[in-house]
């Protein structure tokens, strides 16, 4: 039996095909097999702006670190980062505190 995918509004496992459509019995969400290729991984920063490997982002307030003795100051530039499909989608290098996982709320592009 062939795999179906998760709804992409609920991400419920329990899709079924009909008459070329995948339908979601929990939300109702009706979508074609063309609708879910299309759906491609894209992280906007706080302003909106899409974001991309290799990018230099800016911290725009500070941020708490587990572990170390003092925050990520706001306005910390971090150069080079790269994307991930993950709750914190930025990992990178981040002077003074070594490599670190973001979430994209909290940087704008340069």
């Amino acid at each position: 039996m062939a795999q179906l995918p998760n709804c992409p509004m609920c991400n419920s496992e329990y899709t079924y095909e009909d008459r070329g459509q995948f339908v979601c019995p929990e939300c109702g969400h009706e979508w074609t097999a063309e609708e879910a290729t299309d759906t491609a991984f894209v992280v906007k920063d706080a302003n909106g702006n899409i974001l991309q490997d290799g990018d230099s982002v800016t911290v725009i307030k500070d941020l708490k670190v587990k572990g170390a003795s003092g925050p990520i100051k706001q306005g910390t530039k971090v150069k080079n980062i790269r994307l991930v499909d993950s709750d914190h989608n930025i990992d990178c290098k981040i002077d003074g505190f070594g490599a670190m996982s973001l979430k994209s709320e909290f940087v704008k592009k340069n």
